[in-house]
């Protein structure tokens, strides 16, 4: 199937699969006569699967790793395994930062409740924050 005719089928743009193919996520499509990509169908679930690894929120880097481990005739499920442990552990410690910054806020928001501003002095701004 032609580049464009992939980039319908998953979802995405020509530019975006020509650089999967750059950086290696993608095989190189074969050339037909006149130039053109030629992607066999299985690009569409490699295409699938990049996606899929970006919505788990892990890097195009670890994608490619786990794709040159299949590459290597090897299940990656261990290794995928510890990338997607470290991603919870990543979005807990950014969970309990925004929970920090929410009772910053709410406090000064409470603080705001009822503005004054003729309390605050040209120097401050304001002094809500």
């Amino acid at each position: 199937m032609r580049i464009g005719q992939l980039a319908e089928a998953t979802g995405t743009t020509t530019k975006t699969l020509r650089f999967y193919e750059e950086s290696g996520l993608l095989p190189p499509a074969e050339r037909m006569a006149s130039g053109y990509r030629d992607y066999t169908d299985d690009a569409v679930g490699m295409v699938g699967f990049i996606h899929r690894g970006q919505a788990a929120g892990l890097t195009l880097a670890q994608i490619g790793q786990i794709l040159r481990i299949r590459g290597h005739g090897q299940a990656p499920c261990s290794h995928v395994r510890n990338l997607l442990g470290g991603r919870l552990r990543e979005l807990d410690a950014q969970i309990a930062e925004l929970l920090v910054l929410r009772e910053t806020i709410s406090q000064l928001h409470a603080q705001a409740a009822e503005p004054e501003p003729d309390t605050c002095t040209a120097n401050e701004v304001c002094r809500y924050i």
